[in-house]
């Protein structure tokens, strides 16, 4: 199975796992999130697998401008909606590898996954 790298193509951890990816020549498809959209299921299942709390980037642009009371009283089903409505919100990048998914980027991690 081809691994997914989800993400969207200016921001610079995306760009740095991708660079990772073609030097090492691993064949992958990029899907950008915000472009492409996303499924509830795929964000739900990603959850389940990484947590929530590690899928929201509470780093970026996005969620400080989110107003103070949504940042506030955030729980799981707020947060997996308003990461659908604005995939801005989510850690970037997303690697789908098989039954494993990795959230953000680290070269020692993805060597291990990779190895």
């Amino acid at each position: 199975m081809t691994p997914i790298l989800y993400g969207i193509p200016n921001c610079d951890t995306v760009r740095k796992a991708r660079r990772w990816l073609a030097d090492r020549g691993v064949d992958y498809r990029f899907h950008d999130v915000r472009k492409d959209g996303l499924k509830p299921q795929l964000l739900r299942n990603w959850a389940a697998s990484a947590g929530w709390d590690t899928l929201l980037n509470r780093r970026g642009t996005t969620w400080r401008q989110l107003p103070e009371a949504t940042r506030t009283a955030i729980d799981a089903e707020r947060a997996l909606q308003l990461m659908l409505e604005q995939p801005t919100l989510i850690k970037r990048p997303v690697l789908e590898l098989q039954d494993h998914i990795e959230v953000g980027f680290s070269a020692d991690r993805y060597q291990s996954l990779f190895s």
